[in-house]
């Protein structure tokens, strides 16, 4: 099984942004972490972070011949990338929509998600563990 770990604005910055809202792990740290759990459960895992949406879609494209499934946080651009949303759609990929902090108990422009109609699973509000979580809930799904 070949997963695509995709992280997107400002995620860059974890460890350093806002640690009470995000934690202490770095994002190598965190992509350390799933890549480990990857292995473990006897997937591929590819990472890659961008802070720009077309970087993003171009990966997504890039994956829907390789990828059986994707991790992705996307950031801020879950309230409003109708670009992303029609890269999941249209690649087919099955996405597992995640954050950190729990979008719906935030500002109330996170409690929109764009992507969340052409996700197949979401997870939110779970910290590092939720990756973990996004990542055996793809390799069950199988």
């Amino acid at each position: 099984m070949n997963i695509l770990l995709l992280n997107g604005p400002n995620l860059n910055l974890l460890g350093e942004r806002e640690p009470d809202i995000y934690g202490s792990t770095t994002l190598p740290e965190l992509e350390a972490k799933v890549q480990t759990r990857a292995r473990e459960l006897g997937a591929n895992l590819r990472a890659f972070q961008s802070n720009h949406e077309g970087a993003l879609i171009d990966e997504l494209h890039q994956a829907r011949h390789w990828a059986n499934g994707v991790v992705f946080n996307p950031g801020a651009f879950t309230h409003y990338s109708y670009a992303l949303r029609d890269a999941i759609s249209s690649t087919k990929l099955r996405v597992v929509e995640v954050h950190l902090s729990d979008i719906l108990k935030r500002e109330p422009f996170r409690a929109i998600s764009v992507l969340e109609e052409v996700c197949a699973h979401r997870v939110m509000g779970k910290g590092v563990p939720g990756y973990l979580e996004a990542l055996e809930w793809l390799c069950a799904a199988r």
